[in-house]
């Protein structure tokens, strides 16, 4: 969910100075992964309107950088209805809360940071997006498809079924069958440059037909050897345009009793070392001239 220019301005101008100070061309190749995909859930992620069936919603799940690193690509797997076609992808980067956040509307600082309409904001995605991508925007980001055999359904999903509290716990939306899984190929063309920290993944994919759903799928928890595991590795979180700013949990708030993964991968590079610590320097003087100059 997009933010005023002026709020995108004062909270990612230390990320900005990467692309104006320049990405080194020394670098290394960087890859994270989820690892194997499953169909324990799958969960609803689309661009759209502020209320109805098929306003926006948003899924994510997080992943840690150790070090600056620019975003090329990523991968996402999903289910949607058999014959469906895609018309535009977006992207979004959040940090975690309470980045990004308005803590006053919560109980910060006394976990677990409850809101009038979700028990629980620790360790969720931040109220509004860091950086975006959107393929109906020229020169952000493109995508191709790749049809995959190997699941058809889901266990579990949550699509519709996002409320606030006190009905938040639904136990989810239910099985659904007769879907094609697809994975998504995105490149950015426009690269996503980061600074060490944890981030949330958020890809959203809006289908010809709006009331069509595309639904994200799970992935191993914890991390199997296919993926790159880390830590903390927190779970995935959801919300509807209603529900935002809030996010609920999708396996402890919704489901109830466990926790999920999403499936997907990021592609990138990371400076050499003594590259970064150029990179790290000039993003900190761009900062200071801009401060002393204001």
């Amino acid at each position: 969910m997009r933010r005023s220019f002026v709020c995108l301005f004062s909270r990612a101008l230390p990320f900005a100075t990467l692309a104006l100070v320049g990405f080194p061309a020394l670098a290394v190749p960087f890859f994270f992964s989820t690892g194997t995909v499953n169909n324990l859930i799958a969960t609803a992620s689309r661009p759209g309107p502020a209320s109805g069936a098929n306003q926006e919603t948003e899924s994510a799940d997080d992943f840690i950088l150790s070090g600056v690193t620019r975003l090329n690509s990523a991968t996402f797997t999903g289910l949607v209805p058999t014959g469906a076609t895609p018309s535009e992808v977006v992207v979004e980067i959040y940090r975690v809360f309470p980045d990004d956040s308005n803590t006053a509307r919560t109980s910060f600082p006394v976990p677990p940071f409850s809101t009038p309409q979700v028990p629980a904001r620790q360790n969720s995605p931040s109220d509004v997006e860091l950086e975006g991508r959107d393929s109906a925007a020229a020169g952000e980001l493109t995508f191709t498809t790749t049809l995959l055999p190997n699941l058809t359904s889901a266990q579990n999903s949550v699509d519709t079924g996002i409320h606030p509290m006190p009905n938040f716990n639904t136990g989810g939306d239910g099985q659904v069958t007769g879907r094609q899984e697809v994975q998504f190929n995105v490149t950015f063309s426009d690269p996503i440059d980061l600074l060490p920290g944890h981030y949330f993944f958020v890809p959203q994919v809006l289908l010809i037909n709006p009331d069509q759903h595309f639904l994200w799928l799970s992935a191993s928890r914890p991390i199997d050897a296919t993926g790159t595991p880390f830590a903390p590795d927190l779970q995935s979180w959801i919300r509807n345009a209603q529900l935002d700013p809030d996010w609920l949990r999708i396996g402890t708030d919704i489901v109830g009793g466990t926790t999920f993964n999403a499936a997907f991968s990021l592609t990138g590079s990371v400076p050499e070392p003594g590259t970064a610590l150029l990179v790290g320097a000039g993003a900190i003087a761009f900062w200071w001239r801009r401060r002393r100059s204001s």
